[in-house]
């Protein structure tokens, strides 16, 4: 335990430009919410197609949801899941920021819509509003509208100009996280690109937009896909990815995950029960884990990526929530930081989550495992309730490693989800203490 936050810029790597998807237009600049001139700190995306993309979008449900919040979902609705444009401020959340605050989300979609979209016509708003950084503060409004102004005619579609939008939209991050892959449906190939930002306040629970320091994301295809089975998909994808991370056990007033779908690259438009739906439903999902992983690398003061593994539940949810209990306990993330094999501590959040339907946890029949990145042997610490004589220095070595799997196997049924968290350091105390100095 070097109490030192490794570093990460080795997760930040080149992308080949021709693995972003076609029609779409990208860039970052500082026009002024952060002091460092340096720093960019406005984000501008772009369908350049003639007609809207397919959008659908995944909110906080925190009851304080932020202005670009509330201004984004009433788009969509109006839109019926179409939107053109998505526009991005760090440095300022615009949460709790009253009449004002809405005021500003709206000023800032109405410069985007007349500065980047005013060629295409339409009566009804076309951009998606996102904004991050310190909680109840307000926006300075004028220099995020000249930022637009000036960002308009500057935007590209290579990595360069990827890179830059990606920058924009970070705060305690401490690099850019960016993904893009290319997938097949039928005979056409596609490009699929993603942005996220995010290492605190990082436990999000989302919903869907029409069907039912912050995370934010964005994924864009360049596929054709119809916006409720945009929306069906994103749903899906969230709910095992970014739904399913933790840093700190602390839920965002402004978490927000966009996707759009231009269509810019051919074929039919998909919907919901076409045959090749569910293929692109897990392609956006393990798009989305691999960009939710990201976060979770980056989680403030960090120095382990921690799976957690809930198998052979009665319920998907009932997995699921048990992983969360685990991944969000502060006793098991400040002992994987001391790299102390304090399964008690798992075990103790495992029991005390309430399984649905009635059922009980069979205590003889659960089952706790380290499990190493490095492909040595598995080290049990529990087996069907009976605990294992553990070899310390083995379980010190396994928890040494800067990737870690914890595995709670229940014996109840067939279910099985994962979350991905980090351990508890110093420098989170340290980055918190000082956040808005």
């Amino acid at each position: 335990m070097s109490g030192q936050t490794p570093s990460k810029a080795h997760l930040h790597k080149p992308i080949l430009s021709s693995k972003f998807p076609v029609g779409y237009a990208v860039g970052g600049s500082h026009c002024g919410v952060k002091k460092d001139a340096s720093v960019n700190d406005l984000a501008l995306v772009v369908s350049t197609t003639d007609a809207p993309a397919s959008a659908a979008a995944c909110f906080t449900r925190n009851a304080f949801k932020a202005a670009p919040v509330l201004v984004s979902q009433e788009v969509l609705e109006k839109n019926g899941g179409r939107a053109r444009a998505i526009v991005v401020n760090s440095g300022c959340a615009n949460a709790v920021t009253g009449t004002q605050g809405m005021k500003d989300a709206w000023a800032m979609l109405r410069e985007t819509d007349k500065a980047v979209l005013s060629s295409k016509g339409g009566a009804n708003p076309s951009t998606l509003v996102m904004s991050t950084g310190v909680i109840g503060q307000t926006l300075p409004i004028a220099k995020i509208l000249d930022g637009i102004r000036a960002s308009a005619g500057k935007l590209g579609s290579d990595f360069a100009a990827w890179e830059q939008a990606a920058k924009a939209f970070m705060t305690t991050d401490t690099f850019p996280k960016m993904v893009a892959r290319t997938f097949t449906l039928g005979e056409v190939t596609y490009r699929m690109a993603g942005i996220a930002k995010g290492a605190g306040m990082i436990h999000p629970d989302m919903a869907p937009a029409l069907p039912h320091a912050t995370l934010l994301g964005c994924v864009v295809t360049d596929a054709a896909v119809a916006p409720k089975a945009l929306q069906k998909a994103l749903a899906y994808a969230v709910d095992r990815s970014f739904n399913s991370i933790s840093v700190d056990g602390d839920m965002s007033t402004n978490d927000t995950i966009v996707a759009l779908a231009n269509g810019a690259a051919g074929g039919k438009e998909l919907t919901a029960e076409d045959p090749a739906f569910p293929v692109f439903q897990e392609e956006l999902k393990d798009f989305t884990v691999q960009l939710a992983q990201l976060v979770v690398r980056d989680g403030e003061g960090a120095t382990k990526f921690v799976t957690v593994s809930v198998k052979n539940a009665p319920t998907y949810e009932d997995a699921h929530k048990i992983a969360s209990k685990i991944s969000t306990s502060a006793l098991v993330k400040t002992a994987l930081f001391g790299e102390d094999a304090n399964w008690g501590r798992v075990l103790a959040a495992t029991g005390s989550v309430p399984l649905s339907n009635g059922a009980a946890i069979d205590t003889t029949k659960v089952n706790v495992t380290f499990i190493p990145s490095d492909g040595t042997a598995r080290l049990p610490l529990l087996v069907n309730g009976e605990p294992e004589k553990v070899d310390e220095e083995r379980a010190k070595e396994i928890l040494s490693l800067e990737d870690i799997e914890v595995e709670v196997d229940l014996g109840l049924g067939s279910q099985e989800a994962k979350y991905w968290t980090c351990d508890l350091s110093y420098d989170y105390v340290k980055i918190n203490g000082d956040y808005r100095s």
